[in-house]
């Protein structure tokens, strides 16, 4: 049988553990493998582009396990009363091909994503950050800034977005929990004074919602927003003025900020700094940029995560998803005793 968490289940494992926690411990099976970084299967994820949006197919494997994820992106349907991006993972043992575990990743993704951001932001800002600014507040806003209290202790937020009911959505969700948030009127006026600027739009085109001039000396950048080509959201000049990390260089080139600059443009993976084989930050001044495009191994590791922390409980469901005969090369035999004769 293949285990599975529903959406239902999902709820009711954040709502009793918890985002904070949560991300906290995802960020220690995430370090886990991206410490294992060149043992995994790579390649950029398999996308099938439209007018509407895109659909992508995310795999990898360690070796031992393999997990893909099915996922869209489609920056108008909200406007239309569906989701902008909806997600369902699987893991496999790589020893009989059989699918193990299996969960929706719409909610599951939202976690991921903050968490990767934080456990970089751990490693690439300044040790004495007080404030993040946020440009954009959909639906990944509350997450990152979950993320970057429980694991750097964030809790002033600078936000900004075009469309002022979504700042106060997130107003009314945060708040509660004991953020302190100015709404700004402009980008301009978000970042000012932020020590970490997180930039996450919708949008699928090539904008400039953050300009250099906006980007002081010591900021870290999380720029996440960038997920297909033809979409970034960081003026190219700001690339100039920092170091880049990113998760697998292959895809972010077609799909990240540095989608803009000349394809030999230097960038450092992020398991790099991870086993301190490349540095991170190195002065107060250093303006780190993580262009993250959100990579399959993140995935393998939520899966695992969430795998673990559920089993034996009854936040997991079974479902018969493989035909298993009695005898494995008697397929037929499952149906054929059952069939009309002719």
């Amino acid at each position: 049988m293949t285990q599975f968490v529903d959406v239902a289940n999902m709820v009711r494992w954040i709502q009793r553990e918890g985002v904070e926690k949560i991300i906290s411990n995802m960020v220690d099976y995430l370090e886990h493998d991206f410490a294992q970084w060149q043992r995994f299967d790579k390649t950029p994820r398999v996308a099938s582009h439209t007018p509407f949006g895109v659909i992508e197919l995310m795999p990898t494997s360690n070796g031992e396990e393999y997990s893909f994820k099915y996922v869209n992106g489609h920056p108008s349907n909200p406007e239309r009363g569906f989701q902008t991006v909806t997600a369902f993972g699987v893991l496999a043992d790589v020893d009989n091909g059989y699918p193990t575990f299996e969960a929706e990743m719409t909610l599951l993704t939202a976690l991921r994503t903050a968490a990767v951001s934080a456990m970089v932001a751990k490693r690439l800002a300044r040790p004495e950050s007080t404030t993040m600014a946020l440009i954009g507040a959909g639906s990944q806003s509350e997450f990152q800034s979950l993320a970057f209290r429980g694991v750097l202790g964030i809790e002033e937020l600078r936000v900004y977005d075009i469309d002022s009911a979504a700042t106060e959505k997130l107003r009314g969700n945060l708040e509660p929990l004991g953020f302190r948030i100015h709404a700004a009127t402009s980008a301009t006026e978000a970042v000012q004074g932020a020590d970490i600027i997180t930039v996450c739009t919708a949008d699928k085109a090539h904008n400039t919602v953050l300009h250099s001039a906006d980007v002081r000396p010591g900021v870290h950048l999380n720029a996440i927003g960038g997920d297909c080509p033809g979409k970034t959201e960081l003026e190219a000049e700001i690339l100039t003025r920092g170091d880049v990390f990113v998760e697998f260089t292959p895809q972010t080139r077609i799909e990240g900020e540095i989608q803009q600059m000349a394809p030999d443009f230097p960038v450092v993976e992020f398991w790099e700094v991870l086993l301190n084989r490349k540095p991170g930050r190195i002065s107060a001044e250093q303006i780190t940029i993580f262009d993250s495009v959100g990579f399959a191994i993140s995935d393998f590791s939520a899966l695992r995560y969430l795998r673990d922390a559920t089993a034996g409980t009854d936040l997991q469901q079974s479902l018969d998803l493989v035909a298993d005969p009695d005898d494995p090369k008697d397929l037929f035999g499952m149906v054929g005793a059952s069939l009309p004769v002719a």
